[in-house]
This record gives C-alpha cells, structure tokens and sequence, in this order.
C-alpha cells in the first residue's frame, strides 16, 4: 500500500526532533560566568576578612561583599531553575514526537501486506494500483498443501476417537472413484449438533452429531469442498 505520505510525515518529525534536541540550553555554559563570578566575590570576601582583621578594611566593605554573594547565589539558582523547566519541557515535546513517530512507523509497517502463512491465492479482489480501505480484503488464500476434512460421527462413534490419532480418509472423486489418504484427527468438537443435511452418517437415525477435522497432505489431486470421509 502507498506509503509516501506517511513517509513525509515520518521526515517532518524526525526534523522536528532535530530542530528540539539542538534548541536544549547548554546549562553548563549559561551558569559558568555566574559561578565564576562567585567564585570570584568568595575570594574577594577571605581577603577583606584578613584586611578587617588588621584594621585595614571596613566592615561596610564586607558586608557589600556578602550582599554581592546573596545576590549571585540567588541569580545561579533562578537560572538553574529556568534551565531545568526549559530542559524538561523541551524533553517533553520531544518524547511527544517521539510516540507520533512511532506511530508513522507502525501504519508504514503496515503498508507492507503479508499473509501470516504459507499458502495459495483462490481469489484476487484489488488488482495494483486500485484504491482500496482499512478492513477491505485483497485476496482470499488458503494452504493447499494441508486440507481438512470436516466429518461427523456419532455419539457412539464418537467414543473410539481421540486427538493425534491416525485415520484413513478418503476422497470421492465422482460417484464410483475414490482415493485414500492418510490423515489425523486435530479437532473433535466438544457440543454436538444437529446432523447436517448435505451429510449422511452410518446410523441415520441419530439426530445428533459431533464434527470431526482431520487433516490430511495434498497430493495435489485434492479440491476444496470435495466429499470424503474417514475410517479408523
């Protein structure tokens, strides 16, 4: 299925991400010239601190000092604040785009059709180039090699079958041919049922049946919807 347009979506934001990454303030780099600064008036403070001890300085000269330092320290948290907030909503606008990405990229996977297994094509509904929908079916497939027969058995009959077990199945082909196969039983209903019109079993009296799969390997002779059935 077209996937271009989700492709440019995709690009559109793979560059908005970019575009995000490289906005993120360099925290380091903004506080360096405040902490640099304090760094600077820590200093300057232990030096009148020894000048005031000899009486060479004023206490007004220290306690500028301090105000100074307040002030510094005051302004590296704020821009440390601002920072952060600034980091983490830029974080947040990116793993926003980050989940819509995703999501492109799964609706691509998508565009890519694959069956869930081996088979044969029984029926086209799209041919290339048509518009098609979610939901709308391509092709109708099955898997030619393996063919179920679908058979019933009575309640009586019912008591000599089990999973896993041998059989022997065959196939008509017409009303006097028949092939045979070897097969084994997969499934055995757990309800019983009404007998279906279009199957006859051996004891016609009973109204009540169980349904029966048994797959069987196609030689290649075998259709889908041919009658058969099966013996022990």
């Amino acid at each position: 299925v077209d996937s271009t347009q989700l492709g440019l979506q995709l690009k559109q934001l793979n560059a908005s991400i970019d575009a995000l990454e490289a906005s993120k303030p360099n925290m380091q780099a903004q506080i360096e010239a405040t902490e640099k600064e304090i760094e600077k008036q820590e200093y300057e403070k232990k030096r009148i601190e020894k000048l005031l001890e000899g009486d060479v300085a004023t206490q007004k000269q220290l306690d500028d000092i301090n105000s100074m330092l307040t002030v510094l320290k005051a302004r590296l948290k704020s821009q440390k604040s601002t920072l952060s907030t600034n980091i983490r909503s830029i974080n947040a606008q990116i793993n926003t785009l980050k989940v819509q990405s995703e999501q492109i990229k799964d609706q691509i996977s998508k565009c890519n059709i694959a069956a869930p297994q081996s088979g044969t094509i029984l029926v086209k509904y799209s041919e290339p180039g048509e518009m098609t929908g979610i939901g709308k079916p391509l092709f109708k497939m099955a898997d030619v090699d393996q063919m179920i027969l679908r058979a019933y058995v009575t309640s009586d009959q019912l008591d000599t079958l089990q999973l896993g077990q041998d059989v022997k199945v065959y196939a008509e082909f017409g009303e006097k041919e028949k092939r045979g196969y070897q097969g084994k039983i997969s499934w055995i209903s757990s309800k019983s049922e009404f007998t279906p019109k279009t199957i006859q079993t051996q004891d016609e009296r009973a109204n009540l049946v169980y349904a029966v799969k048994v797959r069987v390997h196609n030689d290649g002779y075998l259709k889908i919807g041919m009658y058969g059935g099966f013996t022990l």
